[in-house]
């Protein structure tokens, strides 16, 4: 399994990277299956842009939305325009296409399963479809259910893709929001399975401890800064410190530091973070891949 950082810059997209959005993938020769599996969690303004950069974003077997704040899922909209009027999908639903392109299909039971006539399944909060919606800017009557099988989280519940394990948990910030801890196989021990923990945005609290809890690799929002946000309400985003507060109650192993924005001093939420962290600190970038 490995981490792809398809955009990491905080509330805005900025000169070096769109917003959020991280892919996570299983390679087909770490998948039980031999097929690769593509999860997205989030996808913030400029991140279907990127994306192109790295797979065909038709290859994609879900989508995770922590939250609904534009950073964090407004190029779904964009999304969809690729998905219904792409040419080579056109072809096939005209019966002149040479291959079938092979999507995810959501079963009941909350699993992916391989199917080429499915829709793409998006989990996020209870109002995604609502929202996404709106934002898209449909006309009373429409929908955007011939490209997404929309679906809310629920704390506690497990829902499978492939070989993937995604498990949402309620964390600190003024919308409903969710972290996802994703388990799946290791890329580096065969035979063993990794767990992610990516917090979406929170501050601290006793749902992202959890999240975080012997997570192999923590990918932490650290948005604010020590002093300079102190008189910002609670309840909004992690400082570097309050990241690595996080991974050292929750027995992370690594910590990945993401979601700043392009007015942030890097280094310095790297610095808060260690001083309270013993374990390893890394700073996301686009098209880094962290491989557990």
């Amino acid at each position: 399994m490995r981490l792809v950082v398809v955009g990491c810059s905080g509330s805005f997209a900025g000169p070096d990277s769109p917003a959020s959005s991280y892919l996570v993938q299983v390679p087909g020769t770490d998948s039980p299956d031999g097929r690769e599996w593509n999860l997205l969690l989030d996808m913030g303004n400029g991140a279907l842009g990127a994306l192109q950069g790295i797979l065909d974003p038709r290859r994609l077997d879900a989508i995770g939305l922590s939250h609904l704040h534009p950073d964090h899922f407004v190029d779904v909209c964009g999304l969809y325009v690729y998905l219904k009027y792409h040419p080579d999908r056109l072809a096939a639903a005209a019966g002149t296409a040479a291959e079938t392109v092979v999507v995810a299909q959501a079963a009941t039971d909350g699993s992916v399963a391989q199917d080429a006539a499915a829709t793409l399944p998006v989990w996020g909060p209870s109002n995604t479809a609502e929202r996404i919606g709106a934002t898209y800017g449909l006309e009373a009557g429409e929908s955007l259910g011939s490209q997404f099988d929309f679906r809310a989280w629920v704390p506690g519940q497990v829902v499978t893709v492939g070989p993937l394990e995604i498990e949402p948990f309620r964390v600190y910030h003024p919308v409903e929001a969710y972290g996802v801890r994703v388990t799946g196989p290791s890329s580096l021990v065969p035979g063993e399975r990794v767990t992610l923990a990516y917090t979406g945005d929170t501050d601290f609290c006793d749902g992202v401890v959890e999240l975080a809890r012997d997570a192999d690799l923590l990918l932490a929002e650290a948005a604010f800064h020590e002093g300079r946000d102190d008189a910002v309400d609670r309840g909004i985003h992690l400082t570097g410190r309050r990241a690595g507060e996080v991974a050292t109650a929750a027995g992370a192993k690594r910590l990945v530091l993401t979601h700043l924005p392009a007015w942030n001093d890097k280094q310095a939420a790297r610095d808060e973070a260690t001083a309270v962290y013993d374990g390893p600190v890394d700073l996301a970038a686009t098209g880094r891949v962290f491989t557990l």
